[in-house]
């Protein structure tokens, strides 16, 4: 025969005994591994295919012109706009993309959101 609350006490001795949140920002927080987080780009990789901003669903990504590519463009990246789905750092050929695991790119600027490099 149950008794009434038999089961939840069941239940309950399973859960741990640590605390479910955080108290971020006073204690940092390590991002998983695989998060897709602030872009790090390598203008030395770069070749200006352009096949990053062709991908990007978002439109978050403009070529524009400079010299120290193959075909003279580059990427800019605005975060602003940016899903941070990872399509520009698979099509990328040469790798010059990668999605990092930082993830705090708050901003009041919207200026300051932009990689331009």
């Amino acid at each position: 025969m149950h008794y009434p609350g038999a089961l939840e006490k069941e239940l309950l001795k399973h859960i741990p005994k640590k605390p479910a949140t955080e108290m971020y920002p006073f204690v940092k927080v390590e991002a998983p591994e695989g998060y897709r987080g602030k872009i790090a780009f390598d203008i030395q990789k770069c070749i200006g295919c352009s096949l990053c901003a062709l991908n990007c669903p978002s439109g978050a990504i403009e070529m524009v012109k400079d010299d120290r590519t193959k075909l003279k463009k580059k990427p800019k990246f605005f975060y602003s706009r940016c899903l941070f789905c990872g399509q520009c750092e698979e099509v990328c050929p040469r790798k010059a993309i990668k999605l990092t695991r930082e993830f705090e790119l708050a901003d009041y600027d919207k200026e300051k959101m932009v990689i331009d490099v």
